[in-house]
């Protein structure tokens, strides 16, 4: 991050900020404006706070409407949006949601950046130039979603347990047939705890600080891809858009990112059937009721037990 808030320090934010922080003066008959004492540098840790808040903010909007709105209108299966589960309005109300998380997600990820522009993280600057080098800055790509895969699966099924569902996860499985803007349709709070495996990963392992840029980019392309409702891989190792489709339909399955093997150690995977591959059974209509039936079932169920724990 500091590589990029520099970019923005040197061709807007000395500008803009020299220009907030200046006082009137008086020179003749004409105002003009001089810098304060008070005038923050650019590693004053309330500047680099304040820009990175606004920062994180605009970069998330802008990346979330654009990829979303790609994915919607490029990718995207619109009869899906036929189907029974399919809210009124919803598109427009997962892009209201979204919209309103984007600042708390960059408000609570505001201090891991910090850290970043500081130097307590990991990152590196340069490219590789030994072997040795070229082959730690090749693993560290698989590594890296290894890693973050256990974390966000650890975290998503935690998300999903009596204390933390109906107080954060709740309102993302509103969207029981997603589009891509229910991508980051998210509780703020829920969208920043199954972030924190990227943050955390630079703060225990070396990465190079431009290959860090792009893995971030890649998740969040990845985040929207898998509701964008393309059903096209048939992979068993690959957590694909099927199955976490049948994620949302389902509930109790599926909560890994990129990869099938932490739902399959921990009891929870759900392979996709023709449900989801087959054209025609895709936006069959006995199919959608089927699958209706079996969400309302599956969601009637965990509220019977969780009434009943409560009596308890």
């Amino acid at each position: 991050m500091d590589v990029l808030l520099h970019c923005a320090d040197e061709y807007v934010l000395d500008n803009l900020y020299s220009k907030i922080l200046s006082t009137p003066a008086f020179s003749g008959n004409n105002t003009v404006f001089a810098p304060t004492t008070a005038e923050w540098t650019r590693d004053n840790d309330w500047r680099i706070v304040l820009s990175l808040s606004v920062l994180v903010t605009l970069g998330g909007w802008f990346f979330y409407l654009a990829a979303a709105t790609f994915s919607y209108y490029f990718i995207f299966d619109h009869e899906t949006m036929k189907h029974p589960k399919f809210l009124k309005n919803q598109v427009r109300l997962e892009i209201d949601c979204a919209v309103k998380a984007v600042p708390g997600f960059a408000l609570l990820t505001v201090p891991w950046f910090w850290g970043e522009v500081k130097g307590y993280s990991k990152l590196y600057d340069g490219m590789p130039t030994t072997t040795y080098e070229w082959v730690y800055f090749l693993v560290s790509m698989p590594l890296f979603l290894f890693f973050t895969d256990c974390g966000i699966y650890l975290v998503h099924r935690a998300l999903h347990s009596k204390l933390l569902y109906k107080r954060l996860h709740k309102p993302h499985h509103k969207w029981i047939v997603p589009t891509p803007f229910a991508s980051h349709a998210f509780h703020p709070l829920d969208g920043y705890l199954q972030s924190v495996p990227y943050h955390l990963y630079v703060y225990l392992f070396p990465m190079q600080k431009w290959q860090y840029i792009f893995m971030f980019v890649f998740v969040n392309c990845w985040t929207v891809m898998i509701h964008d409702g393309n059903f096209i891989s048939r992979s068993t190792v690959i957590n694909t858009t099927a199955h976490h489709t049948v994620h949302h339909l389902y509930f109790n399955y599926n909560y890994g990112q990129y990869f099938t093997f932490w739902d399959r150690l921990g009891g929870s995977h759900r392979e996709p059937t023709d449900e989801q591959y087959n054209a025609e059974l895709r936006s069959d209509k006995k199919v959608w009721a089927q699958q209706a039936k079996e969400a309302e079932s599956i969601e009637a169920e965990v509220l019977r037990k969780r009434n009943k724990q409560k009596s308890n």
